[in-house]
């Protein structure tokens, strides 16, 4: 039988199937194998028993983690976009290549530890070349398909790392410098995928499709253009007026509003101030655990159980349905009191046990809030003006975190040995759940009073990601870009 127009058809629309269950897989896999690094969660006690001290570990070497990741945070988010992605994904690869190499083969050197930690603070800045990367091959009506893919890639590569690891440690008895030569295995090996990764036509700022720019001026009209911009004048006036009418500068001048809104702005700062001094703890809590009374080392076993306890909190944040213009402040109140409470048990307790659990309720927890606060502020604007403002946030959390390292770490400051240390992050998020506490308080009795007198609707009233996708799929409403003021 002859084919019919209807086979060509479906043989066409199979073709293109077809790549993108390879692209996804392939995508996956890779973010899977990049976070293979048994070794990571016992470069620490590696340190500590290559004749380093507690007090350098402390107060000179992991300092610089902060700093680099903070002096290449700007410039590669920069460089991801105007570079497509892969190359800074292969400048990830070749500098966790770096940090394992300094390792196995600089370990009794102090210099090549602090430049071991300036490598490792190039490959997180370099993190947001895969979570870009995987929505710049895909069309929209596939991004939360996307993302949900990776991110379970990659919880499941850190999960299968750290057990690993562990198992390697407790039951294979390997010592630590053979786990880091595995690691460095590995790591080639996510080199090679990295050379073969498809390298985007397009990025979100500075490779933005022709079809995408011209219909660039509806889609970011909300975001008050200035009228008349190609208008004649001067060379000064055409480049002043061409520098107000970039879509970047046109996003900057938008964070304004955007900081206007409670909403947003309560969400932001939570990711500025909760995210410093989460990352102050995680930094520094392998250095606590072995000032404790046990010999035995668990740590991967706990970052396994960590990673998972996250993952399942961040599941169970999308189905919690509460109104959070009125209880967000005292949702992030409860947890971030729970978390300083947990802190206060990590520094005044030598159980290494304690320890353990403490730590996997503390990123439990953060877990929790972080699919909330990416979509409070997501749900709200656009895509580019999304990833700009969470670029903003991290930048300023970074800085907090690097101002807090230079006063309490860092030698040339307090140089605090790390009790000290975490004495400090307990005062830090006391200070944060009193804040959040009494502005909740304030949204609750304001709302009270309000409602005395006549109804009036919270000014915005953001969704859990469930309800969303229910709205989403509502004839009656209509979406809105930009700000939902």
């Amino acid at each position: 039988m002859a084919p019919t127009m209807a086979d060509g058809v479906k043989s066409g629309a199979a073709a293109p199937e077809k790549s993108w269950r390879f692209l996804v897989f392939y995508i996956c896999f890779y973010g899977f194998m990049v976070q293979i690094r048994p070794g990571e969660s016992f470069i620490t006690p590696y340190l500590l028993d290559n004749n380093f001290t507690q007090d350098q570990v402390t107060n000179e070497i992991t300092p610089v983690l902060t700093y680099s990741y903070m002096a290449v945070l700007v410039p590669i988010f920069l460089l991801t976009d105007y570079l497509r992605y892969k190359p800074v994904l292969i400048l990830q690869s070749l500098s966790y290549l770096s940090v394992w190499l300094l390792l196995v083969l600089g370990s009794g050197s102090l210099v090549a530890m602090q430049l071991m930690e300036f490598f490792f603070g190039i490959t997180m800045g370099a993190r947001v070349a895969y979570s870009s990367y995987i929505f710049s091959l895909v069309s929209p009506a596939r991004y939360q398909r996307m993302a949900s893919y990776s991110r379970s890639a990659v919880l499941l590569g850190v999960f299968t790392s750290s057990v690993l690891g562990q198992l390697c440690i407790s039951v294979g008895q390997v010592s630590f410098l053979t786990l880091h030569h595995t690691s460095l295995g590995f790591l080639s090996f996510s080199l090679l995928l990295t050379l073969f990764l498809k390298r985007p036509r397009r990025s979100l700022f500075f490779n933005r499709p022709r079809e995408a720019a011209g219909a660039l001026p509806s889609e970011l009209d909300q975001m008050r253009p200035e009228p008349g911009r190609a208008a004649g004048g001067g060379p000064g006036r055409r480049l002043l007026a061409a520098c107000k009418g970039s879509v970047l500068v046109r996003m900057l001048l938008e964070l304004g509003r955007v900081a206007r809104v409670p909403q947003l702005r309560l969400w932001s700062l939570w990711w500025v101030l909760n995210f410093a001094g989460y990352y102050l703890v995680i930094y520094y809590v392998h250095i606590l655990w072995s000032d404790t009374d046990s010999s035995k080392v668990y740590n991967g076993a706990v970052d396994a159980a960590s990673t998972l306890l996250g993952a399942l909190t961040s599941f169970a944040a999308g189905f919690v349905k509460i109104r959070w213009a009125l209880w967000s402040e005292l949702v992030i109140g409860a947890i971030t009191g729970l978390q300083a409470g947990l802190i206060l048990l990590m520094y005044s307790t030598r159980n290494i046990w304690l320890c353990y659990v403490a730590l996997v309720f503390f990123r439990g927890f953060h877990q929790f809030l972080v699919p909330i606060a990416t979509f409070q502020v997501a749900s709200s604007l656009t895509k580019e003006l999304c990833a700009l403002v969470f670029g903003v946030n991290t930048f300023l959390a970074t800085i907090l975190k690097t101002v807090v390292t230079i006063i309490v770490a860092d030698k040339r400051g307090l140089g605090l040995p790390v009790r000290s240390q975490f004495q400090v992050y307990f005062g830090y998020f006391t200070v944060l759940a009193v804040a959040y506490f009494s502005g909740a308080a304030y949204t609750v009795v304001r709302h009270c009073r309000q409602s005395r007198f006549h109804s009036v609707p919270l000014a915005t009233e953001l969704r859990s990601p469930t309800e969303e996708s229910e709205k989403a799929q509502s004839p009656e409403e209509d979406g809105v870009d930009g700000v939902r003021a």
